[in-house]
């Protein structure tokens, strides 16, 4: 009887060592999607009320002034939930950095095993918002638009791809994956709607474009 008791000793000793460290990383969850933009015709009626403005000035703008990225929950800032969304069997460990998985890039079609691969892009870029109508906001309001994850801001993509693309609106730049632009149009129409930003006539054309072809 000792030696079996010994034995379920050991038993409990090894399954508390191991809950000890499968608590250092966090098992693959439940994959949540990205927040599904409006449609193509919810898309095309709110342009056809667009009056078109000329952009704004740029003077005064920093990134500093839309602050980023702000904590969602414990060790997880908007990034790492952004990483955690988009990838699929991703794991994180105890500081909710990102392992391991597999990031597919919507812009560009190119797959990613390492969350260094990957920015997370705004989809109306931070200085594109700011002329057209945030830099007259709150900084407690650029960080909102910054860190939005219930509309479709924030998606993790190919880190050149995103750096390409820069400040650019959709006269001047859409994802090299034409089977995506429509979504694109679709989530950077519902962005400026939410957000009440204004759009330029390129830019307003572009959109347009893009959406009648949807």
């Amino acid at each position: 009887m000792p030696n079996v008791y010994a034995r379920r000793l050991g038993v409990l000793a090894s399954t508390a060592a191991l809950a000890a460290l499968t608590s250092l990383v966090s098992a693959p969850a439940a994959q949540a999607a990205p927040p599904t933009p409006i449609s193509a015709a919810a898309a095309r009626a709110y342009l056809a009320t667009v009056t078109p403005q000329a952009e704004g000035s740029n003077a005064g703008y920093s990134r500093d002034l839309f602050p980023h990225w702000s904590t969602v929950s414990g060790a997880c800032n908007t990034r790492e939930t952004v990483l955690k969304r988009d990838g699929v069997g991703v794991v994180t460990d105890s500081s909710c950095a990102s392992v391991s998985g597999s990031w597919y890039s919507e812009y560009d079609g190119a797959t990613w095993t390492a969350a260094s691969d990957l920015d997370i892009d705004h989809v109306v870029p931070l200085s594109e918002a700011w002329h057209s109508g945030a830099g007259s906001w709150t900084t407690s309001k650029r960080q909102q638009f910054a860190n939005d994850l219930t509309r479709p801001q924030l998606i993790a993509v190919t880190d050149n791809v995103n750096q390409a693309k820069g400040d650019q609106d959709p006269a001047e730049w859409l994802p090299s994956r034409t089977a995506y632009r429509c979504t694109y149009a679709r989530m950077w129409v519902h962005v400026k709607q939410y957000w009440g930003l204004s759009m330029d006539s390129a830019e307003k054309t572009a959109l347009v474009n893009v959406l009648n072809g949807c």
